[in-house]
């Protein structure tokens, strides 16, 4: 199959992220099916996606003609087969549960054309076993957005075990062709099924250390990021927990727990907000309060003097040469290229480390896993060797 062959794609989910990235591929000019399991759920999904484009029409981005021709491309479903009976491409946006998601992929394998690529938006589960529950492995491929899809650019087109080169070079020249309001979708190959693949496997060390320094007492929060958000970044750390859910950031915690080391088993702190069902922005409160839902309030003048927010950046550039040890990204550069595209900063981690030399973003990550007793964030071979190039 041909990238010009894909006409139809399906949306398996009409949540925020299913109708999200129905926006974005109706924008691009695709006919989209939406599905989910009652018509009120696809029917708020459709009405947030109005809400979103009308406010595009009204800051004159976008014209009332254009508007109604996205919403008129998308047809929603809540039969499952008939959703997926004559697509091109699907694209799985269900709950980060896998035995939901092997449910659903064993339906749409058995009611889509065969010549049809079916796609999970998981951030975190395995393609491998996701496609294990078709009869065409060969033809399943994680394709990953990020929240807000109509804001936020990075694609990752992500390869399971089996999953075939001409399915991941037909999706990544998919996503090349897709735009939300910011401009074309980057989209950034992830060469082998990891935990995390790129941008939240960057993410893990940096939750762990977080998450072992409140768990210390030795850090208040908000100190932590008024001192990230002093030197420009958008959100600091613990903010961006809340901001995603503590839910989320726990059962991530879990997940790379059992995947990659036990290290990463979650604090009590995080299970306490859990049980009290504080869990940040969703919530009204988790780590701050969130009056309204509205952002809460970072004073910049407490910040932490003694925290060095380099050191998240060391420990990325760290995990970031284990993926590429592990061939799971091309080079230090796309990597970089995800981090800025996903989170919305100016630079990528190995960009920002570099000028420090990779000798010295060694020692650091040394420091901080003898500092903290946590063997992940000891240096990587190549790390210490500086065979990194940007």
């Amino acid at each position: 199959m041909k990238v010009e062959d894909i006409k139809k794609i399906a949306i398996i989910g009409a949540g925020d992220m299913g109708h999200g990235i129905a926006e974005v591929i109706a924008m691009s000019g695709y006919n989209v099916n939406l599905y989910d399991i009652k018509q009120e759920f696809v029917d708020k999904g459709v009405s947030k996606l109005k809400d979103s484009l009308m406010k595009q029409v009204s800051k004159q981005k976008m014209t009332q003609e254009a508007m109604d021709k996205v919403v008129g491309s998308i047809k929603g479903f809540t039969v499952l087969k008939d959703a997926v009976k004559d697509v091109d491409f699907a694209i799985e946006a269900a709950p980060e549960i896998l035995d939901l998601k092997q449910k659903i992929f064993k339906e749409m394998d058995e009611a889509a054309p065969k010549h049809a690529i079916l796609a999970s938006n998981t951030s975190n589960m395995s393609i491998t076993k996701i496609g294990g529950a078709t009869k065409r492995p060969d033809k399943v491929v994680g394709i990953h957005f990020f929240n807000p899809a109509v804001m936020m650019k990075l694609v990752e087109v992500i390869k399971g075990d089996k999953t075939s080169a001409e399915t991941m070079d037909v999706s990544a020249a998919l996503v090349a062709k897709w735009a939300n309001f910011r401009g074309p979708m980057v989209g950034i190959r992830v060469e082998k099924d990891t935990p995390g693949f790129i941008y939240n496997r960057l993410g893990a060390p940096v939750g762990l250390y977080m998450s072992y320094l409140l768990d210390k007492g030795t850090v208040v929060p908000e100190a932590v990021d008024a001192k990230v958000k002093s030197i420009g970044a958008p959100m600091g750390p613990y903010e961006i927990m809340d901001f995603a859910g503590l839910d989320v950031a726990l059962h991530s915690m879990e997940y790379f727990g059992k995947m990659l080391t036990p290290d990463f088993k979650p604090r009590p702190w995080i299970e306490k907000l859990n049980k009290e069902g504080h869990l940040g922005k969703k919530t009204g409160k988790g780590i701050f309060e969130w009056p309204g839902g509205n952002r809460p309030t970072i004073d910049l003048s407490k910040a932490d003097p003694n925290f060095d927010p380099m050191d998240m950046m060391c420990l990325q550039v760290n995990e970031g040469t284990k993926l590429l040890e592990a061939g799971v990204a091309k080079s230090a550069a796309e990597i970089d290229l995800a981090m800025v595209n996903g989170g919305g900063g100016i630079f990528g981690p190995f960009a920002l480390c570099k000028g420090m030399g990779w000798d010295k973003v060694a020692e650091r990550c040394a420091a901080i896993a003898k500092r903290t007793g946590i063997k992940w964030f000891e240096p990587t071979e190549s790390l210490k060797k500086g065979n990194i190039t940007l």
